[in-house]
């Protein structure tokens, strides 16, 4: 299944080039290869481009699967915020928990399915005051139905746990991975985990609990790092108390008094449970005859869809948006999740950065003439690498 508008094609591979405003795309369009859109026309789309989020969805996982190896069997998923640049708010544009630091500004969340190998495959757009924890059921689910998967795991952080969650989605047949916030777990449990994994590096154990199999390891990596955040954050709370009129809010310090007049010390019993965390991660899983170091593992592919919002926001500026008008914004989504795939893609068949491709793109120098009494004739060619040219005809995307 292919991408039959031709505009929606040629905005997401100007947003590669040179991520830019709508109208700022159609001039490079212009300037760079000869195409002309107005603005008039780019509204007349928009009700197509908005309409054809299924058809883009289908013809990438058709790419996942028949070049990328992709069974169905494994996702990864994450949610990020995109903010605007604009004060106002409605149903859909909404202040909260913003992932970019623009809390005061509106904005929504986008989660975001990739495969084992980092390539898009699926998403969804929610108001944005959701809370994230609620955005997993509906878009896995989604995903298994529209392609009528059988057997599915999901692999996701640990915003992504909940009982309710847990509950929903053995009731729908779906496997887990998710990660462990062991602080929540009982003190006896914690001191269980510290004392069987014994501070020895690359140790794991499996337990049982109400949202699973909690599979847990040890890292000397991890616990040297944690240990010199823990003793900042000491430094830092013991340095606030010797000053009471500078007291903001600190990790280790804890509130004793019954009055409006807080009466701040130290929180020995956080500390000690911290100290008993150290260098430790947990991983949540219903996945039944599974080696822990493949629990772990594939959680830790993660990082995949984390890569994948870097592109987005970084490489083609997905935000800050600057549409207002809800069908705007999800036809800007849209074409940037199209581009998305196209940098994924490249990326993984060159193993080269879509940096460095779009700096070898911008080194091509052939020159055409169009002979209407013949063919067209290239009269220059630069040294541009045969397996770039090869993934621009092969999605054909070239113009």
């Amino acid at each position: 299944m292919k991408i039959k508008d031709k505009m929606l094609l040629d905005l997401a591979l100007i947003r590669i080039i040179e991520p830019a405003s709508k109208l700022r795309s159609f001039e490079l369009l212009e300037e760079l290869f000869g195409i002309k859109y107005s603005r008039l026309e780019f509204y007349r789309h928009l009700e197509y481009f908005v309409g054809s989020k299924n058809t883009v969805i289908d013809a990438v996982t058709n790419i996942a699967k028949n070049e990328l190896g992709f069974n169905f069997s494994l996702v990864f998923y994450d949610v990020t915020s995109l903010y605007f640049e604009a004060f106002g708010e409605d149903e859909l544009r909404k202040p909260g928990f913003s992932k970019d630091g623009k809390s005061n500004q509106p904005q929504i969340l986008i989660g975001l399915v990739v495969n084992d190998k980092g390539f898009p495959i699926a998403y969804e757009i929610f108001e944005g005051n959701k809370f994230e924890g609620k955005t997993i059921i509906p878009v896995i689910l989604a995903f298994k139905q529209h392609h009528q998967v059988k057997n599915l795991t999901v692999v996701a952080d640990a915003a992504m746990i909940s009982r309710d969650n847990v509950t929903e989605l053995k009731s729908k047949r779906l496997h887990y991975i998710v990660g462990a916030r062991l602080a929540n777990l009982p003190t006896a449990t914690i001191e269980r985990v510290s004392r069987e994994l014994g501070r020895k590096d690359g140790t794991n154990l499996k337990i049982r609990t109400k949202l699973g199999s909690l599979v847990v390891s040890f890292s000397l990596t991890r616990y040297k790092k944690d240990k010199r955040e823990m003793e900042k954050q000491i430094v830092k709370a013991e340095s606030l108390l010797k000053e009471p009129g500078k007291i903001k809010r600190a990790k280790f310090l804890q509130n004793t008094g019954k009055s409006k007049k807080p009466s701040l010390k130290l929180n020995e019993t956080l500390i000690k449970k911290t100290k008993s965390l150290l260098g430790i991660k947990g991983y949540y899983t219903n996945l039944g005859k599974v080696d822990n170091q493949m629990i772990i593992q594939q959680y830790h592919d993660l990082w995949h869809v984390e890569h994948a919002f870097r592109i987005a926001k970084s490489d083609l500026q997905m935000r800050p948006i600057h549409h207002f008008k809800k069908q705007t914004i999800e036809a800007h989504v849209l074409i940037c999740f199209i581009a998305l795939s196209i940098c994924r893609y490249m990326e993984l068949k060159t193993n080269k950065s879509i940096k460095k491709i779009i700096q070898q793109f911008k080194k091509v120098t052939d020159a055409k003439i169009l002979n209407t009494m013949t063919d067209e004739i290239t009269i220059m060619r630069s040294a541009i690498p045969e397996e770039t040219m090869e993934i621009v005809d092969k999605l054909n995307l070239s113009h």
